[in-house]
């Protein structure tokens, strides 16, 4: 992306694609809006009783969107994430050329890609990177999208009460972390912060990168499979970063599927076949979908959802649901990617800590 990105092209390419086989809206599209606007704050009265996390920022707000609406809900944490980037690229190329203009546009048809295909596969998405200063009847919004939630249903025969609530509860496991752990979302933003701002233009960036590449095969490392392109291209400053956020992550996810497997055991009998289902269609990816995954970093982040989950359990059986609390504690107490593969890291380290306090 060396050129100033085109949002409105981006927009209508991600458009474009999601559309293709979005499908007709039926009679019973019109029950998704008072449905989750129902289930979500149903939702967020189970995650509390079962997660005693309870949202700072007052009650969620649900939204129905279809794709495009959630490409265009996108787009604009996009522009705000990346626009410390294109200042940076801006200051180092300030005559705008035509070659900036291509490349803009080259930018640009990458970001609609990947919204487009993304936008056919998200049912459910709190958004928490929108600024606070800015549109805010746009902020803190749980989405939901319509037709994929609707898709799915049918082509599962879901129960659609018991699905939409099921839904809901993830999404609101992470509305409840993200505002309901006063630190969480500011420490998550300034870690995002630090990989954006760390962006360096120079083309001995891409050089590295490729020389990575070359010795990777050399050696059978698999770089992709790490976190794709953006981690390939990552300076060894940005993978650390990215290594906390991957930790975080994984947590958060492992945390939310638990909270919502167990808030919802006495209202959803049907949740152990929506899991199933989901997770054999996170793992259904073929030809040049499985590729597209890895490259952009997907299958890496549907790997942090078992990941988590195992760290989660592993970690209960030593010491329950209070040591995993441990992590809310502060930013200081969340597991790196290494301790999620290996949980006994992490026990460890929080017993050290707890030994430290007690006799300090």
């Amino acid at each position: 992306m060396s050129g100033p990105v085109d949002w409105e092209f981006a927009q209508r390419v991600a458009a474009k694609i999601a559309t293709r086989k979005q499908g007709e809206h039926s009679y019973h599209y019109a029950s998704l809006a008072p449905d989750f606007e129902r289930f979500t704050a149903e939702a967020e009265e189970l995650v509390a009783a079962e997660t005693g996390l309870v949202s700072l920022q007052g009650n969620a707000r649900a939204r129905v969107a279809d794709r495009p609406m959630w490409i265009a809900a996108n787009i604009a944490s996009f522009q705000r994430l990346l626009r410390p980037v294109l200042d940076k690229l801006e200051t180092k190329n300030p005559k705008k050329s035509r070659l900036s203009g291509v490349s803009g546009r080259i930018g640009a048809m990458e970001v609609g890609v990947l919204l487009g295909w993304m936008s056919s596969r998200v049912l459910g998405q709190y958004d928490l990177l929108i600024i606070e200063d800015e549109n805010p009847e746009d902020q803190d919004i749980v989405y939901y999208v319509g037709p994929n939630v609707m898709a799915l249903e049918r082509k599962h025969g879901f129960p659609p009460e018991e699905f939409r609530l099921w839904l809901a509860l993830h999404e609101c496991t992470h509305r409840a972390q993200f505002t309901g752990i006063p630190w969480l979302r500011e420490h998550f933003l300034s870690l995002v912060s630090q990989t954006v701002d760390s962006v360096d233009p120079d083309p001995k960036v891409l050089k590295e990168a490729v020389q990575r590449i070359l010795d990777a095969r050399k050696s059978g490392e698999d770089l992709l499979g790490e976190g794709g392109l953006p981690a390939l291209f990552a300076s060894p400053e940005q993978r650390e970063v990215l290594n906390k956020i991957s930790g975080m992550m994984s947590l958060l996810e492992g945390h939310g599927d638990v909270t919502m497997d167990r808030a919802g055991a006495d209202r959803i009998p049907s949740a152990e076949k929506f899991s199933s289902t989901l997770r054999a269609r996170r793992n259904s990816a073929r030809g040049i979908n499985k590729v597209f995954q890895r490259i952009i970093g997907m299958e890496a982040k549907l790997n942090q959802y078992q990941a988590g989950e195992a760290f989660i359990a592993e970690v209960e059986a030593v010491g329950g649901p209070e040591l995993v609390e441990r992590a809310w504690e502060g930013p200081e107490n969340l597991p790196t990617m290494e301790e999620i593969k290996a949980p006994q890291l992490w026990i460890d380290r929080m017993a050290a800590t707890a030994e430290a306090v007690s006799t300090a």
